[in-house]
């Protein structure tokens, strides 16, 4: 039979390098006969996921004209595989087949069928008895199916847990549940036997939801199926690492908690313009007649597809930009796309008559007001959630589809996620208001990154300001002005004019030194986080890049990056530079920065656990190798080696012998220009600077770590941003004791937020800092604010900014007028 007469096949995995092995080893059994076999696998080389897009596309180039045979492996495989089916013209739909075979051993014989010319039927048969021979062999007692609300079997196992999360069973550990669930040939049950509730499906997150687990609460859970053992245990395990969630998470309220100082300048600039809500108007459900029931689940599918991919997107660019724990609660909007409970709500509708809009409509209104019922605040603002995913696949059917991204004027929000605030153009984006917020969480740090002037802690009545009216906003002092009167409104049009005059003319002279006007030279660099951050830096015109963020080619992935890939990594960087020093950080990860390869066990409070420079040498072999790549690369260009979250002289000495041990290995002895220094991001850290400094070349100063562990104020958390500030008296202390601690010995540069906020120029200065490094885009207003510094007063500023009783009084003494 020739090659275009036999059956394709199909793989649809979770996994990208799974689906490759497998498929190896079935082309193994076929002896070199031709066979198409196509893979949908992966939402990337790297992240898991499953795509019914992907699916369609593999189906087709898998069709020979004999049929389609589409294996998977589960969970939302076989959702995926079933929206891709609804996806595909009739014709096609009509040779393809889903087959419920195991996925390696189903492949392997199914392969082996279709490469001898069998039919499809006789393929999908094949396959469907893969299983038998081992089955036979092993002799195992048949598994009797139980539903989850019917009494335990005596084929069950049981276990239970306590829920220690702050918020129990929200979004995130409930997503976490539901895809260890989904992983194994078994089914799982729990129910929240604290409150008697009735037993539901771990696999759906809307039904987790109903449950209303609180923390403390006692749940159960009961599981059967071939793969029951495994399955009870890996739930067990999950819920004893609290769900892979930290401990001491802030509390997403529905409203600010603690006190607040009022509305808190987070970004700086100037914007003015109509309001604009970030929350999309209703959405009108069209009155119109639905048409057969394939054809609207169809539609559908078509749109979940399309959701599910930009989702997709987001995490992955939200994982990478901004942090794994942030991209997470994608997982819990791509599963309410994949929910069972869900799409059978919608396929109910549609087969009663329903039009695809309208039964999605209700479907999801229905699930909303589950959350909204649940007696559990934290639980019922999920219902937000579900709203959010579900008009984003309504938008989607009526070809409607928007978002933030075509906002022009300022925005005005509850919040923003860091994938939002990642999307927003800033020549359309005058400002934006947030209701809530910290001025030091990752979605104000993209504002500021993108020179988008922001105000956070503006209060539930920022919610209230009715769309396009004019919104006057000062990011600087956190001033917000609702419908200014005509002289106001031109006096502001004024400032925000002669504030673009003033950037203008910074950019023209960014390249240049930064020179005070008494002659003192500070030089400006920049933070980087990838190649292209380079490339921006150079072209914004930075002296030096005084932190490199290297733990973006650790996030994200499945293993560590080798020597050899962290080399050219770090070249390529130095030669985007162009021959100026590099600031190299190890690895920072722990905290709010998991790694995927390297597991760690749950800390009840990890930003004071195991984190920066203590994971590294828990590690070493991690350590050694990122170093000998640094000093690889320090024999090519100036390089500066920094560790992070230093606390003591032991790990300082560990470290840099270690350091020592890779420059040995190099063969070429230590680089003349290799300079090594460390973070001053702990209170003992500045106060031992003295002790320090003898021991490095420089220091640099994380205002946004020494900040929260000085005032014991959690960056993220919005409760007590306004306690976390900067300015802080306290703060500014530990800088000065830094400074005076490495004076003649070391130099000292500052490379937290705090360093871009042009007011904190001349009292850095005045205190005694030596550089500056800054996000690339705030590296020419950061030059001009350093030149119109006379160091002497900077100094005697300091030294009264030093002596003020807070941080509201330091911006006073700063900005008298």
């Amino acid at each position: 039979m020739s090659a275009t007469g036999l059956v394709g096949l199909v793989i649809v995995s979770h996994s990208r390098a799974l689906a490759r092995a497998a498929v190896g080893l079935a082309q193994e059994m076929v002896h070199g006969k031709q066979l198409k076999i196509t893979i949908a696998a992966g939402l990337d080389d790297t992240t898991f996921g499953t795509d019914a897009t992907q699916i369609v596309e593999a189906i087709t180039a898998a069709d020979q004209g004999a049929g389609v045979v589409v294996l998977m492996d589960l969970g939302s495989a076989v959702l995926s595989a079933e929206l891709a089916l609804d996806l595909l013209d009739d014709e096609l739909r009509g040779r393809v087949v889903l087959c419920p075979a195991p996925l390696v051993e189903g492949l392997v014989v199914a392969a082996v069928a279709a490469a001898g010319g069998a039919t499809i039927d006789e393929v999908v048969a094949e396959a469907a008895g893969a299983l038998a021979g081992k089955i036979g062999h092993l002799d195992p007692a048949p598994a009797a199916a139980v539903s989850a609300d019917a009494p335990a079997g005596a084929d069950e196992l049981t276990g239970q847990f306590v829920v220690t999360n702050p918020h129990g069973l929200h979004a995130r550990p409930a997503a976490r549940l539901v895809q260890e669930a989904r992983k194994r040939d078994a089914r799982v049950s729990i129910r929240n036997r604290s409150t008697d509730s009735e037993w539901v499906a771990a696999g759906s997150l809307s039904k987790i939801a109903t449950l209303g687990v609180r923390s403390g609460h006692e749940v159960e859970v009961r599981v059967s199926g071939s793969q029951a053992a495994e399955a009870l245990d890996h739930v067990l395990a999950l819920a004893a690492r609290h769900f892979d969630e930290p401990l001491t998470e802030p509390p997403v309220a529905a409203e600010p908690v603690g006190t607040r100082q009022g509305p808190i300048g987070a970004a700086p600039g100037l914007g003015i313009g109509p309001a604009r809500s970030a929350r999309l108007r209703p959405i009108a459900i069209p009155d119109t007649a639905a048409e057969d029931p394939a054809t609207e689940w169809r539609r559908v599918s078509k749109a979940i597809a399309g959701v599910r991919r930009a989702i997709g997107q987001l995490r992955t660019h939200t994982a990478r930009e901004v942090g794994e724990t942030e991209a997470s609660i994608f997982d819990a909007h791509q599963l309410l796309l994949d929910d069972t409970e869900l799409l059978d709500g919608v396929r109910a509708r549609i087969d009663a008559g329903g039009s695809a809009v309208a039964a999605w409509s209700q479907t999801v209104a229905a699930l909303a007001a589950e959350f909204t019922a649940l007696p559990d605040p934290y639980l019922r603002a999920r219902a937000e959630d579900v709203t959010a995913v579900g008009d984003q696949v309504l938008r989607a059917m009526l070809g409607s589809a928007t978002s933030t991204v075509d906002t022009t004027g300022v925005l005005i929000a509850a919040d923003l996620t860091p994938a939002e605030a990642a999307e927003l153009v800033p020549e359309q984006v005058a400002a934006v208001v947030l209701a809530f917020g910290s001025p030091h969480a990752h979605n104000v740090i993209l504002l500021r990154a993108k020179g988008i002037p922001a105000v956070v802690g503006a209060g539930p009545a920022a919610l209230h300001i009715a769309e396009g009216t004019v919104v006057a906003v000062d990011g600087t002092s956190g001033e917000v002005i609702v419908d200014p009167p005509d002289d106001l409104r031109r006096r502001f049009g004024d400032r925000v004019a002669a504030l673009a005059r003033r950037q203008s003319t910074a950019r023209a002279r960014a390249a240049e030194p930064a020179i005070t006007t008494d002659g003192r030279v500070v030089r400006v660099g920049a933070n980087l986080g990838s190649v292209d951050d380079a490339r921006a830096a150079v072209a914004a015109g930075a002296d030096f890049a005084g932190l490199i963020r290297t733990e973006f080619l650790f996030l994200g992935r499945p293993d560590a990056p080798d020597v050899e890939e962290q080399t050219a990594v770090y070249r390529k960087i130095a030669e985007s530079m162009d021959g100026r020093r590099i600031t190299l950080r190890t690895l920072d990860v722990g905290g709010d920065k998991p790694l995927e390869f390297l597991p760690t066990p749950a800390e009840a409070n990890p930003f004071l656990g195991v984190r920066g420079i203590r994971l590294s040498l828990q590690h070493r072999q991690l350590l050694t190798d990122q170093l000998l790549a640094m000093a690889r690369v320090a024999h090519q260009t100036p390089v500066s080696v920094m560790f992070p979250m230093v606390s003591t002289l032991d790990e300082l000495f560990a470290a840099r012998g270690l350091l020592d041990e890779a420059l040995a290995a190099t063969g070429r002895g230590r680089p003349q220009d290799l300079q090594v220094g460390m973070m001053v991001e702990v209170p003992a850290a500045a106060l031992k600077a003295a002790a320090f400094a003898r021991h490095v070349d420089f220091f640099s100063i994380g205002t946004n770590d020494l900040t929260q562990y000085a005032l014991a104020a959690d960056r993220n958390n919005e409760a007590v941003a306004a306690i976390g500030d900067t300015f802080d008296p306290g703060l500014l202390a530990l800088i000065r004791s830094t400074c005076q601690g490495a004076a003649g010995q070391a130099s000292v540069s500052v490379c937290g937020e705090f360093a871009a906020d042009e007011r904190a120029a001349g009292l850095l200065v005045g205190l005694g800092v030596e550089a500056l490094s800054v996000s690339p885009p705030a590296i020419a207003s950061t030059k001009e604010a350093v030149r119109a510094v006379d160091s002497r007063n900077a100094a005697v500023a300091a030294t009264a900014a030093l002596s003020a009783d807070s941080a509201s009084a330091v911006r006073e003494q700063l900005n008298p007028g």
